[in-house]
């Protein structure tokens, strides 16, 4: 009796493990917010998250190697193209429900991943050297206008962004073309790629440069002073300008996650997703990170909403293209000498 009695408490403890309340997150994402609002989510359903916090190339890495022994439920990311590459391996299953599908536009989910958040990559510019004359109708394509030699600072060709935004280009304009745009950017660069996106707004306040490509949340935290005086001035001497107004609209990224092929809690990680696309949720991000929300009837942050609300965003592209294109993108770059 004993022995059955020790079994069976053996057996009921092993199905709790197996069955454990909770939800394992591996995230690139580097928001201490993040983790607040994972928080708020345990204190609402009971649901203990547990998050990997790490680089891309580490965690999709850790998750390939562990396979079917891997703990992670789910998976989260900046970057469409980051996350559609990574569905294209196989390593996502169906992250859908019929409030994920309901809430998030088509256009920004997959049947195995899903945008969080929203981005938008556009230009500063210096106020003293461009007119706003300069700007009327100007596209990304461009940039690689003759009138811009010297002028242009950009990140390097393995960032990330960068390679979305060449994805899109290719989707748009074909590899032929978005070939010699790239040429065409490289000769108006006013110095070898360096640094991040706060480092190229720098350059344009300095007078390195005239105008930087760069993300949206970058000069918003620049300005919120979280980066210190001296960057909030810097970021006070440019401004933004969204491109392609009179066509398909401004390039738009997201931050994503998806559901993992072997996920052992996958009921607890579309919980998960499902709280994250809540208003509470969506406002929390924005207010901390800067980011656009994905859902209707959440305002950005003041500080991004003092940089205009009624731009065109661009809803033609599918951001999926940009895991599709990334490897072409990327060689584009290289053969035009953008470091």
């Amino acid at each position: 009796m004993k022995k059955i009695i020790v079994i069976g408490f053996l057996m009921t403890s092993l199905l709790s493990a197996c069955f454990a309340n909770e939800v394992n997150v591996f995230s690139s994402r580097h928001y201490e917010s993040d983790i607040k609002l994972y928080k708020k989510f345990t204190d609402q359903t009971g649901i203990k998250v547990n998050v990997i916090s790490g680089k891309d190339e580490a965690l999709q890495k850790r998750i390939l190697e562990e396979e079917k022994y891997s703990k992670a439920d789910l998976y989260i990311t900046s970057d469409a193209g980051n996350i559609v590459t990574f569905d294209n391996k196989g390593m996502f299953q169906n992250s859908m429900s019929p409030i994920i599908e309901k809430l998030v536009p088509s256009n920004f989910r997959g049947n195995n991943w899903v945008s969080i958040t929203k981005r938008a990559r556009i230009l500063f510019y210096s106020p003293d050297r461009v007119t706003r004359d300069d700007l009327i109708n100007l596209s990304y394509e461009d940039l690689a206008n003759s009138k811009w030699q010297g002028r242009i600072v950009i990140r390097q060709s393995n960032n990330i962004y960068n390679q979305s935004l060449v994805a899109s280009l290719i989707f748009n304009n074909g590899e032929e073309e978005t070939s010699k745009w790239a040429k065409g950017v490289v000769n108006n660069m006013s110095r070898a790629p360096k640094g991040n996106d706060r480092a190229q707004i720098l350059a344009v306040a300095a007078g390195e440069a005239d105008i930087a490509i760069a993300n949206t949340y970058y000069y918003a935290l620049m300005l919120s002073g979280n980066k210190g005086a001296e960057q909030k001035l810097a970021a006070k001497k440019v401004l933004p300008f969204f491109p392609n107004q009179n066509n398909r609209g401004t390039h738009m990224n997201i931050s994503g996650g998806g559901i993992l092929k072997y996920a052992p809690n996958k009921d607890n990680a579309i919980k998960l997703i499902e709280f994250l696309l809540t208003k509470e949720a969506q406002q929390h991000l924005i207010n901390n990170t800067f980011e656009y929300s994905i859902i209707d009837g959440v305002e950005p942050h003041e500080l991004i909403k003092n940089m205009g609300l009624d731009f065109k965003q661009d809803l033609e592209t599918n951001i999926a293209s940009y895991g599709k294109n990334q490897s072409d993108a990327l060689e584009i770059m290289l053969n035009a000498k953008w470091k």
